[in-house]
This record gives structure tokens, C-alpha cells and sequence, in this order.
């Protein structure tokens, strides 16, 4: 063996080569890697050690861990089960989706860490009964699909941890009590980076706040409708901080829930906010859109995400007009804004689209999205000058009046949008016009993208864009000299 392959850099260089997988999802590319590194093991003696330890990093449901294959197998002997031990220090992360083969370990003591070096885990099952199997000190990230009566000791156990998920995807009786125990083991953490969970109680926001190492939170209510909103209490002293928090999602039915998040924490470094509620009133819109003007992450927020799920009672009629945009204009950083009502009209105007551009230069998507079900007052002139304020734009959904296609004798060129999705209440009077206007202006878009309204009307615009653009290529194209 050539002696370059004794030093370390060298043959780790080599193993990662041989590991890389261009497409995560693609099962014939991972199990390609595993044989390669499985040959590895068998080369020669200094590969066999690092070889294994890479071979048994990582164990999932494609290694066959949850399958019924184990069923009618008898438990491991005391030698299998040291050869287990042996080669279960090695694992780095393990997917656990069913306790099918956990029978086969019965000779080991479920209270002992078999897996002492695991740092990721991911558990699927509503039984907390094998878990101290994985509970390592090592580990940094877990992610749960229910909230067990023994997160406590997992959290206790595990301070190393960073990464923390846990989804309650049902709602029953025992829920309520369930996230006073969520918020309880939350404050033992000291360590979190990432956490994602069901709704907490604001002693717990309070906690997150003197965590310095935090800096992405989400928050997601229990997906059913029949589960209650939950709130928070309102009389709280001093408003918070979250000085290095830098992504947050608040995804709550009770629109008072997020507000009054918002209204006592301020986020300085925040980047990236999503947000989906319902709203119940337009003095509740009012609360929810102050509260989040004034939540110190004007300078800072580039990616704004707001999802309505209902605008005003649940009647079955469209709610009123949702005047939003006004409130958004001080996030003078934004570079993706998606702003989705679709029970209701989202105000937009000539005039306020050329403030909003104005106030976001650095804008690159902007998609508003609501009921298409009012007119739209947004001119295609009225939009071009808007476009000129924000020349880095490459996607744009918005609602517009096609009925005026007047645009002026000005040559308005934006060469940065290529994704564009325009939706109309008004039928096209021409779409050849409409065509004609988007392909002088737009250079770069090759179709647009109806959502609801008028879809074969945007088709013809489609097919009179597209007979455009194949002419001007066509006399683009060099005459063959004779």
C-alpha cells in the first residue's frame, strides 16, 4: 500500500469522496455509497476502522431498521449483543420509526445508553419505553412526534442538547396537560440553538429570551380545527429580547397568541419571519400588523412570509378589505415579501405599490395573494414605474386591472423579472395588447402564471407572447450569406 495512504487527511479525504451523494433522495445514490464504503472496510487494516465508523454513522429507515424483517427473530445472544455494543458506539444518528426489532435487544438493560455516541435522533413513536437506549450525552439534536411524559428526562439527560423538535400532530383530552409538561422541560434546556414546538407559555418565552445560543424558533399550533386557540397571559411586565434570534415562525390559529408575542418581544437580528393565523376583526388585523411593525426588526428583516388562513367571522362570504401593506413598509431590508388572504382583498393601488418599491430597493419576490373577487386598481403602467425602484426583482404576484393597457410613450424595460403571476375579475378587452405590453417590458418573462380568474384569456396572452418572442428571435438570427 502506498505510503500516502497511511496519513489520516489523506484517506479521509478518500472516504468523503467515495461518500458523496449528489442527490440526498435518491436511494440507488445512497445504497452505491454504502457498498463502496462497506469494500472500504475490507482493503486493509487502516482503512477498516474508519471505514466502519462512516459505514454506521447514520442509520435509517433505509437500512432497514423498521421493517417487519425482524418479526419471528429470536433476541440476541450475549456474544451477538457485544458485537452489537461494539458497533452501536459508532452510530451518529439513528431514525426510529418503529419498535419492531426492539425485542431482538431484550438481553441489554433498557436503562443503559447503548448508543453513547449518538448525536441526532429522530423519534416516531408514541412510546417513551426503549428510549433511554438512545439517551446519550452526546446527543445535540432530537426530534419527537409527541409530547411523552418522560420529555423531562430526556431533556435532563441529554444537556448537550441544540436542536430540539417536537410535533403534536393530534388533539385530544390530554393535550392541555401535555404543554404545561412541554413548557416545563423547555426551561431545562440551556443549550438550544433550534427548537420547534407546540404553542409555549410565556415563562418559557421568557426563558428563551437569556439563551444565547438561540437563533431560530417556531411555534405551531396542533393541526385540527376543533383544538382550542391557545393565549397568553396579557399582564406582562417588561418586554423581552431575543438578541440573536434570527428566524421565527409563528404558526397559531389565535391571532392574539402571536400578538401579544409580538407586542412584548423585540427581535434585533431577526431575518426571517413567517406568520399564519386567522384574524377575526379588522381591529384584530390592526393589533396583529402594529404589533408587527414594532417588533425592532426593521433593519434587519429580509424574508417576511404572512399567511391569513380567514379573514373576519366564518360565514362563508369574503371579508372585508385587508389593508396590510401600509404597516410593512418600514422593513426597509425585505428581500422576499409573500403576503397570502385569499378569503379577502389585500388594498393595493398605483400609488401605494410605487411607496412599497420605493421603500423596498432591494425587494427580489414579491407575491400578494388574496381574493381576486374585487377589482384590482393596479395599473400596467402604474406597475412598470413601480418596477424601476426595484431592479433585482425576479418574481412578482399581484392582481391587476388588464382593462387599461396604456402605458405611455415611456421605454419601460425591467430585465431582472422572469416569474410572473398576474390574476384578473376584469375580462382581457385585448390580449394581444396585454401580450404585446409584457414583451416589451418584461424581456425576460416567456409566459405568465394565471392563478384563478380567466384562464383562457391568459392562455391566448401565452400564445401571443410566445408568437413574439419566436419572430424577434427569428430576425435576431444572422442572414446566411449567399
Amino acid at each position: 500500500m502506498h505510503q500516502a495512504l497511511l496519513i489520516p487527511e489523506v484517506f479521509l479525504e478518500i472516504f468523503a469522496h467515495v461518500n458523496q451523494i449528489q442527490n440526498p433522495s435518491s436511494t440507488r445514490e445512497k445504497a452505491l455509497a454504502r457498498k463502496s464504503i462497506a469494500a472500504l472496510t475490507t482493503t486493509c487494516k487502516t482503512f477498516h476502522e474508519p471505514a466502519m465508523d462512516l459505514l454506521w454513522s447514520k442509520v435509517d429507515h433505509g437500512a432497514r431498521w423498521d421493517n417487519t424483517w425482524s418479526k419471528g427473530l429470536e433476541p440476541l445472544s450475549a456474544h451477538e449483543a457485544r458485537q452489537f455494543l461494539r458497533h452501536a458506539a459508532r452510530v451518529r444518528s439513528l431514525n426510529i420509526q418503529s419498535d419492531h426489532f426492539f425485542h431482538l435487544l431484550s438481553v441489554i438493560p433498557i436503562e443503559k445508553c447503548v448508543f453513547s455516541r449518538l448525536r441526532s435522533l429522530t423519534w416516531k413513536l408514541s412510546t417513551c419505553k426503549y428510549m433511554d437506549l438512545f439517551l446519550s450525552c452526546t446527543l445535540h439534536r432530537c426530534s419527537l412526534f409527541t409530547i411523552n411524559h418522560d420529555l423531562k428526562n430526556i431533556v435532563t439527560r441529554c444537556a448537550a442538547l441544540e436542536d430540539l423538535s417536537i410535533k403534536k400532530l393530534n388533539f385530544d383530552a390530554s393535550t392541555a396537560d401535555e404543554l404545561f409538561l412541554l413548557s416545563d422541560s423547555v426551561r431545562l434546556c440551556k443549550q438550544l440553538v433550534t427548537l420547534s414546538c407546540p404553542p409555549l407559555d410565556w415563562a418559557v418565552w421568557e426563558h428563551l429570551s437569556n439563551l444565547p445560543n438561540l437563533v431560530r424558533v417556531g411555534v405551531r399550533d396542533v393541526q385540527i380545527r376543533g383544538a382550542p386557540p391557545w393565549s397568553l397571559e396579557r399582564d406582562i411586565a417588561n418586554p423581552t429580547q431575543f438578541l440573536n434570534v434570527t428566524a421565527l415562525s409563528l404558526q397559531v390559529h389565535s391571532a392574539e397568541y402571536i400578538i401579544t408575542v409580538m407586542q412584548h418581544s423585540q427581535f434585533p437580528s431577526l431575518t426571517e419571519l413567517k406568520l399564519e393565523t386567522d384574524l377575526l376583526s379588522s381591529e384584530e388585523a390592526e393589533q396583529f400588523f402594529c404589533a408587527l411593525s414594532n417588533c425592532k426588526a426593521c433593519q434587519t428583516l429580509q424574508q417576511l412570509e404572512i399567511t391569513i388562513i380567514s379573514f373576519g367571522p366564518r360565514s362563508g362570504h369574503q371579508g372585508s378589505s385587508l389593508t396590510a401593506i401600509p404597516h410593512l413598509l418600514c422593513f426597509t431590508q425585505l428581500q422576499t415579501l409573500r403576503l397570502v388572504c385569499r378569503f379577502s382583498y389585500i388594498y393595493l393601488d398605483n400609488d401605494l405599490l410605487l411607496e412599497a418599491m420605493s421603500s423596498w430597493p432591494h425587494l427580489r419576490a414579491l407575491e400578494i395573494e388574496g381574493s381576486c373577487l374585487h377589482p384590482s386598481t393596479v395599473t400596467f403602467l402604474g406597475l412598470f414605474i413601480a418596477l424601476q425602484l426595484c431592479p433585482h426583482l425576479h418574481t412578482l404576484r399581484v392582481l391587476i386591472d388588464p382593462a387599461n393597457t396604456e402605458i405611455g410613450p415611456n421605454k419601460i424595460r425591467h430585465t431582472s423579472l422572469k416569474t410572473v403571476d398576474f390574476d384578473t375579475l376584469s375580462p382581457m378587452a385585448n390580449t394581444a395588447d396585454v401580450a404585446r405590453i409584457i414583451f416589451n417590458a418584461l424581456p425576460c418573462v416567456d409566459q405568465v402564471n394565471r392563478f384563478t380568474m380567466h384562464t383562457k384569456e391568459w392562455d391566448e396572452v401565452n400564445r401571443h407572447l410566445k408568437s413574439l418572442k419566436a419572430a424577434a428571435l427569428y430576425v435576431a438570427e444572422p442572414v446566411s450569406s449567399l
